[in-house]
Parts: C-alpha cells; structure tokens; sequence
C-alpha cells in the first residue's frame, strides 16, 4: 500500500476475450492496482457499462477480440477526448476470425475504435525472443529502462494518427499463420502514447499470457502455461508507471 491520502480514485478495469489467460493477467492487474489504497476498481468482461466508464478516473483494458458497438466505441473516444486516461495491454486492438483457408485474419470492423487506440493488431510471428529498444529514453515512463530481451508475442499493426513512440523493436520476415504474413524490415511500437483532446492512450503490447485451457474450442489442451512478458521485472516496471500515468490524468 502507498500510504498516501487524498482524494478516491476510481478505475475501471476490462479483462475478458479469447486465446489468454485472463484469469492471471486480471489478478496480476488487480494486484498492481491495489498498491495505492485510493484506488478503487470495478471489473468487467467487456465495455457494456459505459456508464462505469464515463465516472471512472482511467481505464485498464486486457482483451482479446473484444469489440464494442458503434454506440460505445463514440462514447469511448469522446470520455478520452473530454481528458480520460487510458492504459491499454496487449491485444485490446485486436479483431481476430478464422478464414475459410485455416488462417487467422484482421479484419477492419472497428475503425473508430482503432483510431481511438492509435492501432490495430495484424499479425505476429511466433512466438520467440526478440529485442524491445527505447524511442525515447527522456519520458516519465521509460527514464531508466534499458534494451532488453523478451520472449512474447511480436505485434505488427497498423498504426492510427499521431503516436509518441517510447519502446519499439524491429521485424522483417513471416508471420506464419497469419492471412497478412509477409512483412518488410521495419521499427514496430511497442509502447506508446496517443493524444488527443484533454485526455491519452498509452499503449503496451507486451504481456501475452496462456494457460492449457484458453485456445479451446480449437484445441482442448495447450501443452504449456506461457507468461511471456510477466516473467520479465521491467514488464512489472512498466505496468507500474503505466497506472501511474493513468492515475495522474484527472
């Protein structure tokens, strides 16, 4: 607990979706979360109470392939417009079908919403080691963060209007499995702020986490519990300083 007084701070926290082990990654959200006593945190599936989210002081979102309707994505880009804050994790900007062909695709169905977060998930390798480097060594938010080495998911998106760049990494090559699979040498976000009105999105890739029963009905059993990024302190570091951000807004 911090120990500090003053006013209530009230989050929303959305972790629901499909392919993760949202289980662990809302508890060890709700864990972070609970290290400052002001903050008091209501959990959802999905962002159906957007009432909750209009009183909250910031969002967490966790999802995968969790779209809101039309309706909700304009009621969520004006509530960070009119200044609120907005952590989003991992595969909040994903929309994820299987095709006819056995591959998985990204379909542009939710451009609102994409262009509220700054991106949208395409495709990744698989999963293996790679280098995450720092854009921007001088911010709040990675001062102190050295290079490191990650074994996660590699997001390769499309990016949205003006994003500031903190973490990025490279890739060139095949994302196997994928109906976008081919990709040219590049830098990719991995952590990164999109203003706009009074308020922002940050936005951290990292944090893929999967147990041996989250890729059904495709597969009954997934032969390993993969934490990927959660293994990592400095991932710890940076969802820290990443509610710290959020909490600061209002």
């Amino acid at each position: 607990m911090t120990g500090e007084t003053g006013k209530r701070i009230d989050c929303v926290l959305i972790a629901g979706g499909l392919y993760h082990d949202i289980d662990f990654a809302r508890l060890e959200l709700l864990k972070l979360l609970a290290e400052d006593d002001r903050v008091r945190t209501r959990v959802f599936e999905d962002y159906a109470n957007i009432d909750a989210i209009r009183q909250a002081d910031f969002l967490v979102t966790y999802t995968c392939d969790v779209i809101p309707p039309l309706d909700v994505q304009e009621a969520l880009r004006d509530w960070v417009r009119g200044g609120g804050r907005w952590y989003a994790l991992h595969g909040t900007n994903s929309v994820l079908r299987l095709f006819d062909n056995g591959l998985y695709g990204s379909p542009r169905w939710a451009p609102l919403f994409m262009e509220t977060l700054g991106s949208q998930f395409i495709a990744h390798p698989p999963i293996a080691p790679y280098r995450v480097t720092v854009a921007d060594p001088a911010h709040p938010l990675t001062q102190g963060i050295e290079p490191f080495e990650t074994t996660d998911e590699l997001y390769l998106m499309e990016t949205h209007g003006d994003l500031h760049v903190l973490l990025e990494t490279a890739f060139e090559g095949e994302a196997t499995g994928f109906d976008e699979d081919q990709w040219a040498n590049a830098s990719h976000p991995v952590l990164y702020i999109k203003p706009q009105g009074e308020g922002a999105v940050l936005y951290n890739t990292l944090g893929h986490c999967r147990g041996h029963y989250d890729m059904q009905p495709h597969l009954d059993y997934w032969p390993t519990v993969d934490r990927c990024a959660w293994d990592l302190p400095v991932f710890y570091d940076l969802l820290r300083r990443g509610i710290g951000w959020a909490k600061a807004g209002k």
